[in-house]
Order: structure tokens, then C-alpha cells, then sequence
């Protein structure tokens, strides 16, 4: 830099006068160094991906979240080895389509996998270090509707004989009183819980807040479990052995997982109990507006999933009112 100014006052020497000189080389030395200082680090696409995974952080979205878009758009990279901008709708179109092919996984899994890809593009897009995603002409890819099985009365009667902890007993009995998902079971605090009103504050997706009510069964064995435990951790559902740390989602999902194996018990997980929670609520006439606000779901559209579950309410429904 300094050079090219000694060139430019050498040439400009044989027209200024000394005065001159010391003018210019004082005003080419301070816009040097203000060009300088707005050279902006050239981003490649890993720190490209650091940001957005902060401003998912600072939406509020779960680490498990993020740990999804992450992989996911890691993934991407690796396989597509592209620059951001050089990355163009047919290029995603065909990684897609060679990442079904290649993984044998269904339509779900890569529509998915397409909705992150999407998230994460129309950020680039919105924050102005591309012009336009490329992957706005992918639409949603079409996977018909599946009737999702619910836990009939009898599953749910026979989940409860077969447990071998009262713990594992009021786990199944608050999943499927409140409808509330895994990942807010295992936050629960004991002081969390108002057994007097039969309710508890859970915090969703996002972070929000909301609350839910169980029923006389889940308070009484909450209770008896409570009562029998001798440990001081603060976490309303702990392990079984001793340090007794608070239990976390992989813990529930295996735990019913056996259960549904001994009692053989197809799919046994904890989002079956929110479905068959909301099912019912449906089939015995509540509101979807109040089944919406039970599960915590921003759109009605999600909760309307659950009210096309049961092809007996249908059913039932059809003799009614036109057999």
C-alpha cells in the first residue's frame, strides 16, 4: 500500500507544491487504510452454516433441533462440495433424489430432509448473502395420507398391568392424560407439579409456554412414586438405579419400547400416547380449537391431523347421520 502512495505523490510531485503533496499523501494514507478496514472476511460455507445454526439458537429452537439442521446441511456439503452460491436448484434436486436412492429411506425422510435444506436457504436468502434460494422451485414432496395407529383401551389397561416400577406407571398415565410430548415430560420438575389442580407448566417447542391437566390416576401414582423415592434430585422422573440422575428422552423411548416388546404391543413409543390422547379427546367431541391448545400446536392444520386418525369415528359418524 505504501508504495503504490509514494508512486502517486512522485507523479503528482511535477504539478504540487510541497503544501500540496503533504495534503494529498495525508488524505491517500487515511483512505487506504479505511478500504483496509472494510474488507469483510470472505465466508466459505461452514461458517456460513455457524450462523444459522446461531440464529436458530437464539429462536429458541431445541439443541436437538439444531443438531438436525446441522447434520443434515453437513451432509449436503459434503456430498454437493460446492461453494454456497454456486449451489443451483438442479444441483439440490438431483442430491435429493440420489440421497433417497442411496439410503433406501421413503418420501417422509426426504421431505424432510428438503424442509431444512429450505429453512436453511431461505435464511441465506433473507439475510442477504444470496440472492435467491434455490431450492424455492422444490416443492413439498407428496406422501399421501397414513392412518397412524393410536393405543386402543385395552393397550392402554394392559401397558399399565404389565409395568414393573410405579415410576414406568405414571409416566404411561401423565403421557396419556395431558397429551404432552417426550421432551417436555423429561423437564419437569417436582415443584412443577399442582396436585391440588391436577396441572402442570410445560414449556413446548420454542420455548413456549403452556399448560396441561392430568387425570386421578396419574396424580395418585405420581404420588405413590414420589412417596417411595429416596433420592433429593429435583427432577420429578429419575432413573431406577442409583446415582438416580433425571431421565432423559433416549431413557423413555427405551424403557416403553421394552414394555411394548414383552406385552406384545405394536409401536410403543411416547408420541403414540400423545396421539391416542388427542384421538379421543376428538372422538368424544372436544373442540379442535381446545385439542390445539391441549398439544401446544401453532397451527390448527397439525392438530387437524390427529381428527382423521380414527376411521371408527368416521365410521360411527356415518351411521348417524346418513345410514
Amino acid at each position: 500500500m505504501e508504495s503504490k502512495i509514494y508512486q502517486i505523490l512522485s507523479v503528482m510531485s511535477e504539478v504540487l507544491n510541497a503544501q500540496q503533496l503533504e495534503r494529498l499523501q495525508t488524505v491517500l494514507f487515511e483512505q487506504f487504510a479505511e478500504e483496509e478496514t472494510q474488507v469483510e472476511k470472505v465466508l466459505d460455507n461452514q461458517d456460513y452454516l455457524e450462523l444459522f445454526v446461531a440464529a436458530k439458537r437464539v429462536e429458541g429452537c431445541t439443541e436437538r433441533t439444531i443438531e438436525y439442521y446441522r447434520s443434515t446441511i453437513q451432509n449436503m456439503f459434503s456430498i454437493i462440495g460446492l461453494p454456497i452460491r454456486q449451489i443451483t436448484t438442479d444441483v439440490l434436486r438431483e442430491y435429493l433424489t440420489k440421497y433417497q436412492s442411496n439410503n433406501n429411506c421413503g418420501k417422509v425422510t426426504v421431505d424432510n430432509i428438503r424442509r431444512n435444506l429450505s429453512s436453511f436457504f431461505s435464511w441465506l436468502e433473507d439475510e442477504d448473502h444470496i440472492i435467491k434460494s434455490p431450492i424455492r422451485r422444490i416443492h413439498k414432496v407428496k406422501t399421501g395420507t397414513i392412518v397412524k395407529e393410536t393405543f386402543s383401551d385395552e393397550n392402554i389397561e394392559t401397558l399399565r398391568d404389565g409395568c414393573h416400577s410405579i415410576r414406568d406407571l405414571a409416566i404411561i398415565d401423565l403421557l396419556y392424560s395431558t397429551g404432552m410430548r417426550v421432551g417436555e415430560l423429561v423437564n419437569l420438575d417436582i415443584d412443577d407439579i399442582n396436585f391440588e389442580e391436577r396441572e402442570c407448566i410445560v414449556y413446548g417447542k420454542g420455548n413456549k409456554e403452556r399448560r396441561v391437566y392430568f387425570d386421578a390416576k396419574a396424580k395418585l401414582h405420581i404420588q405413590k412414586y414420589l412417596a417411595e423415592r429416596t433420592d433429593s434430585n429435583p427432577a420429578l422422573f429419575v432413573s431406577l438405579d442409583s446415582p438416580h440422575n433425571r431421565l432423559n428422552i433416549n431413557g423413555v423411548e427405551y424403557r416403553l419400547r421394552q414394555l411394548g416388546r414383552e406385552l406384545n404391543i405394536n409401536k410403543v413409543h411416547p408420541h403414540k400416547f400423545r396421539r391416542s390422547m388427542a384421538t379421543k379427546a376428538i372422538d368424544k367431541g372436544m373442540p379442535i380449537e381446545q385439542v390445539q391448545k391441549l398439544l401446544g400446536h401453532q397451527q390448527i392444520d397439525t392438530t387437524m391431523h390427529y381428527a382423521m386418525v380414527n376411521q371408527t369415528n368416521v365410521k360411527m359418524s356415518h351411521r348417524k347421520y346418513i345410514a
